[in-house]
């Protein structure tokens, strides 16, 4: 087989340490049947210029390359050889820069391992087979989940590069938690404020057309992969017409039925139907079919309908779950976090005592479109003269929630500063374990509180220390361990940040692992924190780490950069031929491939009794070849008898 060895020098990093011509002889006496030519820079434009023509010139069969990691130029010399005419993949290259050169001060050693890194290469190429990459007709469309700050980012960068987005949001209006706050750290934001023109994009920017909004909406099913996922998603019926409503809110009077709203931590009661709070967009109420007499007791009202000035037909009971399938070419993940439930510390006396609230409760209560209207009252309507914060609640535990959350702090100080403003002789207490305000803009509203002289700090060890109480006058008291008890008319709880309630079915519907903590598994933490290991599907917000709102939409801006490079509208997507594939007439059909593979490539046939790999979601790892039992798994580019060929090149 006509193998071409081409050693780079790389001006004197290689060179001054590895003669080539003593290389030449060695390989040589060994009989190796191989050209070997010497080059300063193969990597240059010059050094391409000439390997491609020497390449096309000398035709040779297999080709293999010393120079340096392939991590930098291996996919360089590969488009050399495609542009000489020659398959990509009869290439073997071997790093002798950073695992010789710069690492063995001995050059009679470096010689040495370079014939064996030479000799190792030219036993593995000879294996090599002409693989072909896989091109994939795809669907331009993109599926976005979750209309936060994340969701909202990607749908609008996707919709602007004149892509089709499904937006599809679960509750009756979008925004996410943010649009429920009036001030947002660390510069007080109003929150729908500054989501507005965002939201206003959505609903009717320049480039809305391109945007289908599906509020009170669930992905129910997935199938299909990278560039053709086929989606199915549950809307539920809204009773209202989103088209032709005003949202004038006529019909919320004669409403006979009232009952807690969830919107506002269950603080105030709405109308059957309502707006979910006043501000929220889109501007239409929705029917609670939890409380509406025509669901609840099969009545025959009409009170809302007739009140209705644009015409008795815009509300209409007989609305039916919708189920809507379309095709996309890439989901984004945005589905926001949930807060730890205070309920699981008895001792803090949350779902007890009516005067202990959750960081959220009390963000609506200073919210002016919020139970109370933005005033700060107890539950008998008073103004409070002592607020206690306590921190970490759930967070910094390991029977809990091991993690910090990074936002709650700033959480705290936020309404420390929103406190003195509105009741300047309060007192305020922070019950803390550690405070954690990262960022350039996180330490001011910490130092503010420090410096108010109405501001007390308490450090506690862990939460069993603390007890929350009513005193003899009413009034909370906070006791901790081994310290004086705090007096306090109201008792904030500040809860650890958790995955979504729907992030393990929808992990469970995408075959989408989750890690540690619960939250969906970026393909790297900290390279690729927006893509998951599941090709096609990214990630964007909460849904996989505690983020503010900056991080948030900067993921989301991350997503959808990813598919737009990724899935380019009009182009086929070429894919890696270095993935794996089944020996049918070797596999038992143990299916311990299918449980082992981390990006969900596997499946079996049950028919057939035997597992089959999808080519376009796997990433050759070899994993799955490692595990089989029955060596009825072959990973294209690096099979066993490649290995075993490579050890043979060390030990001879």
């Amino acid at each position: 087989m006509k193998t071409a060895v081409y050693f780079c020098t790389c001006g004197t990093n290689i060179s001054d340490r590895i003669d080539a011509e003593e290389v030449k002889q060695a390989l040589k006496s060994a009989g190796e049947d191989c050209s070997f030519t010497v080059g300063p820079f193969l990597c240059s434009e010059e050094g391409q210029e000439f390997l491609q023509e020497d390449l096309a010139r000398l035709k040779p069969e297999r080709v293999v390359i010393a120079a340096c990691s392939p991590r930098e130029h291996e996919t360089t010399f590969q488009g050399v050889m495609a542009e000489a005419g020659l398959n990509p993949y009869l290439f073997q290259m071997v790093n002798i820069r950073e695992h010789i050169a710069w690492v063995t001060a001995d050059k009679e050693q470096a010689v040495h391992k370079t014939i064996l890194a030479l000799n190792t290469a030219l036993k593995r190429v000879v294996l090599h087979q002409p693989l072909e990459r896989l091109t994939l007709e795809i669907s331009p469309a993109v599926l976005v989940i979750g209309a936060g700050p994340a969701g909202l980012k990607a749908a609008t960068a996707l919709a602007e590069a004149g892509r089709e987005v499904i937006l599809v949001e679960k509750s009756p209006v979008i925004g996410g938690l943010p649009v429920l706050c009036e001030d947002l750290f660390p510069e007080l934001e109003c929150g729908s404020c500054l989501l507005e023109p965002v939201m206003g994009d959505i609903l009717h920017g320049r480039h809305a057309e391109k945007i289908e909004l599906l509020t009170m909406a669930e992905l129910q099913e997935v199938t299909g992969f990278i560039g053709n996922f086929t989606v199915t998603i549950r809307q539920r019926p809204r009773y209202v017409d989103p088209h032709r409503c005003i949202g004038c809110g006529e019909c919320f009077e004669p409403c006979p039925i009232s009952g807690p709203n969830p919107f506002n931590g269950g603080l105030d009661d709405k109308k059957a139907i309502a707006f979910p709070f006043f501000g929220g967009l889109p501007s239409v109420p929705y029917i609670d079919p939890d409380l509406c007499l025509r669901f609840t007791e099969g009545s025959a009202c009409r009170l809302c309908s007739d009140a209705c000035p644009m015409g008795a037909d815009i509300i209409d009971h007989n609305h039916q779950e919708q189920i809507i399938s379309r095709q996309v070419g890439a989901i984004v993940l945005a589905i926001g976090a949930s807060l730890y439930d205070c309920r699981q510390f008895a001792n803090l006396g949350y779902g007890r005592l009516p005067e202990v609230r959750t960081a959220l409760e009390f963000e609506r209560m200073l919210a002016a479109n919020g139970p109370t209207g933005g005033d700060i009252v107890t539950t008998k309507g008073e103004p409070p003269g002592s607020v206690a914060f306590i921190h970490c609640v759930g967070s910094l535990d390991d029977q809990h929630q091991p993690y910090c959350s990074g936002i709650c702090c700033q959480l705290a100080f936020k309404f420390n500063h929103l406190l003195a403003e509105k009741l300047p002789e309060a007192e305020v207490h922070h019950l803390f374990r550690e405070v954690v305000c990262p960022g350039k803009e996180g330490l001011a509203l910490y130092q503010a509180a420090r410096h108010n002289p109405q501001s007390f700090f308490h450090r506690y060890e862990q939460l069993p220390d603390l007890a929350v109480n009513t005193g003899e006058n009413g009034r909370q008291m906070v006791s901790m361990l081994g310290k004086e008890a705090i007096t306090a008319d109201l008792v904030v709880l500040c809860p650890a940040v958790i995955p979504a309630a729907d992030t393990l079915k929808l992990g469970t519907a995408l075959d989408l692992g989750l890690d540690r903590f619960g939250f969906f598994d970026a393909e790297h933490s900290r390279l690729d924190p927006a893509r998951s290991k599941l090709r096609g599907i990214y990630l964007a917000g909460t849904c996989q780490s505690p983020a503010d709102i900056r991080d948030s939409v900067n993921q989301g801006m991350a997503a959808s950069g990813y598919i737009l490079s990724e899935l380019v509208s009009g182009q086929k997507i070429s894919l890696d031929p270095l993935f794996a594939s089944v020996q049918a007439d070797k596999c038992s059909g143990c299916r311990i491939c299918n449980g082992v593979c981390p990006y969900r490539a596997i499946s079996f046939d049950a028919e057939k009794g035997v597992s089959e790999i999808n080519p376009h979601l796997c990433r050759g790892c070899g994993t799955c070849a490692a595990a089989c039992p029955m060596g009825a798994i072959a990973a294209n580019h690096f099979s066993k008898e490649m290995i075993m060929a490579e050890i043979e090149g060390v030990l001879k």
